[in-house]
């Protein structure tokens, strides 16, 4: 039995990450009409982070949040679909402690 705090979390969560997936996108965006607006030789120069780098480590937290929210997703489907809270591995049922701290999983710790 999946308890019911599971889908509140999911529901924070999904929240929480869509923000997250927003502010991402919108500091991506202020980077790259930065750098059309400059012509800056940001590749060798040596006071700090070049634009490039900027760029590219959002980009990666943006993958990451997208990834979490794609994980949420399927765990609201389990849920949706009936999914009665056992492992997706060794069949048996996922203690509802950890349900309720990790929402997305579909493992027990033993296989996870």
């Amino acid at each position: 039995m999946v308890p019911p705090e599971v889908r509140t979390a999911l529901d924070a969560l999904r929240r929480q990450t869509l923000e997250r997936v927003r502010d991402l996108e919108q500091d991506r965006s202020r980077i790259v009409d930065a750098s059309r607006s400059s012509n800056a030789d940001d590749e060798h120069d040596p006071e700090g982070q070049t634009i490039a780098w900027d760029r590219e480590q959002t980009a990666a937290l943006l993958r990451d949040a997208r990834a979490r929210l794609a994980e949420i997703d399927a765990a609201t489907a389990r849920l949706d679909g009936g999914w009665d809270g056992r492992c997706e591995v060794c069949g048996e049922p996922v203690p509802a402690g950890r349900l309720v701290a990790r929402p997305t999983t579909a493992r027990c710790v033993h296989c996870a």
